[in-house]
């Protein structure tokens, strides 16, 4: 009989975590704050196939105010998948879903995570779909609020010292040389992977990161590399096809004569693979390095504005109480001012305008900075007002381990249910009265189940209520879109693999 309840229960809980999972993944806020509020151990639930929690669903269907939720109710914002190995990151990355992105960082996730597949980190797939908003956010902790920062990249000398001293030492332990230029399987960079595929925008700002031309490809990798081993990246954009993908790295300074393990220099990988176009630009005799402009979407405040958000907040700051709200959005108080014009903004507004401005710096405003809405001044850098103060954050709620089921944080038949009895008024109540009292006040366990039923089916009816209001942050025009192989096996366009 009690395995019989067991079942029940494991049932139960299924039922209830599958409406999590599809709250997450339709963005369905409130059902999915409701669901929480019963059970906070339904943020660790994982579906039976492909092991994804709801933080995964969420993730890459851009819905980034549940991903807060559930990184609120205490989820491991690092968890992996079974198919694939992936993070959140990753997927959020994959389908270009800049908020999420944001909303990640924001909380410290792993940017150094790899999966199984490829063995390719959050980078590896922003760069393969060219989703360049989402390498600079990836890489906010790395890029340092100075104006000489461009001069230091483009001469290749080490910062991690300002790194450091900007941040805190969150982000010293890895260069950020290393986490542009590190392989993933067959030696593959984020810099290979972008000029395969064409994406100018991503490899123009891996560039300006300090992305090396001259990394080759490793011939020990799981990977069918038909280009062949020792390629540079400039080998991958001539099999890729693109022209101006290639002009720009021959301004960088690749090589046009290198050969790989193949005995094929550039210009022998376009005309193999048919890429006819290319040949006058891959000539070495006609061979043209001019000095190309800065990335626009290099931003350089980032790193500043995101040590504001963790340290005072990003999400509260309403203006009801203010006399002079930010000047963007008219909804919340200023917490920050920009560096040079000291216009003010809140914190949410800043975050916004780092992570989407695209256009470039002013002629006289050093590379990478950011035009200010206002004035069009060119920001560096934001500090946090004196009135901005430090928020308290309580210590997330603790989960207990959970696969499929939430039954295993439920107590133990010799365990203690506790009543919980609340005065309902300051006399002292009838002996009467003092069951209905006690009933009324009666605190049902949130992490029991009843026996194969869904407990909560009644909490929330979606017929009822309204989608959650959109925020502040605007949804990314980036499309879904199946993860492409970066090396592919024919002359054709690149498979697309199925979403995991």
């Amino acid at each position: 009989m009690r395995s019989l309840s067991l079942v029940g229960n494991t049932f139960g809980c299924s039922a209830s975590g599958e409406r999590l999972v599809s709250a997450a993944r339709d963005g369905d806020f409130q059902e999915a704050k409701a669901l929480l509020e019963y059970n906070p151990g339904l943020a660790k639930y994982t579906t039976f196939g492909g092991r994804n929690s709801p933080l995964h669903h969420s993730a890459a269907q851009g819905h980034h105010e549940i991903v807060s939720l559930l990184i609120e109710s205490g989820v491991d914002i690092n968890v992996k998948n079974y198919r694939g190995q992936q993070t959140a990151l990753m997927q959020a990355c994959q389908y270009g879903h800049w908020e999420v992105v944001l909303t990640l960082v924001l909380f410290k996730a792993d940017i150094h995570k790899t999966d199984c597949l490829n063995k390719g980190t959050a980078l590896h797939l922003a760069a393969l779909n060219g989703h360049s908003c989402c390498i600079r956010i990836l890489l906010a902790d790395y890029i340092p609020s100075i104006p000489t920062f461009y001069k230091h990249v483009i001469k290749r000398s080490r910062i991690e010292e300002f790194v450091s001293q900007s941040n805190g030492g969150y982000a010293s332990r890895t260069s950020l040389y290393e986490i542009i230029n590190r392989p993933a399987d067959g030696g593959v960079t984020a810099l290979h992977m972008a000029a395969l595929n064409g994406h100018v925008d991503s490899l123009c700002l891996l560039l300006d990161l300090g992305a090396s031309v001259n990394e080759v490809t490793l011939e020990d990798g799981t990977t069918i590399d038909l280009i062949g081993a020792g390629s540079t990246p400039l080998h991958y954009a001539a099999y890729g096809g693109n022209p101006h993908c290639c002009q720009v790295l021959i301004a960088r300074g690749a090589s046009l004569t290198a050969e790989n393990e193949k005995g094929w220099n550039p210009l022998q990988v376009a005309r193999l693979w048919h890429r006819e176009w290319l040949e006058e630009v891959l000539n070495a005799h006609q061979q043209d390095r001019t000095t190309p402009l800065p990335s626009p979407y290099l931003s350089l405040p980032f790193m500043s504005v995101v040590k504001i958000a963790r340290e005072c907040g990003w999400t509260d700051g309403s203006a009801s109480n203010c006399t002079d709200p930010c000047a963007v959005c008219l909804e919340n108080k200023c917490t920050v001012a920009a560096s040079g014009c000291q216009h003010e903004l809140c914190t949410r507004c800043a975050l916004y305008l780092c992570s989407t401005s695209n256009m470039s710096s002013a002629p006289n405003a050093p590379p990478g900075s950011i035009p200010c809405p206002l004035c069009r001044h060119g920001i560096v850098s934001f500090k946090k007002l004196t009135t901005t103060k430090p928020l308290f954050q309580p210590p997330l709620k603790h989960i207990s381990s959970l696969s499929c089921c939430s039954c295993s944080s439920m107590p133990r038949n010799n365990a203690r249910i506790t009543h919980e009895t609340i005065p309902l008024s300051n006399q002292k109540p009838d002996s009467h009265f003092l069951g209905f009292q006690k009933l009324l006040s009666l605190k049902v366990e949130n992490n029991l189940c009843m026996r194969g039923t869904d407990t909560i089916a009644s909490i929330v009816r979606r017929s009822h209520l309204n989608r959650y209001s959109r925020s502040s942050f605007r949804w990314s025009n980036a499309q879904s879109k199946g993860r492409r192989s970066w090396l592919c096996s024919s002359n054709q366009s690149l498979e697309t693999l199925n979403d995991y």
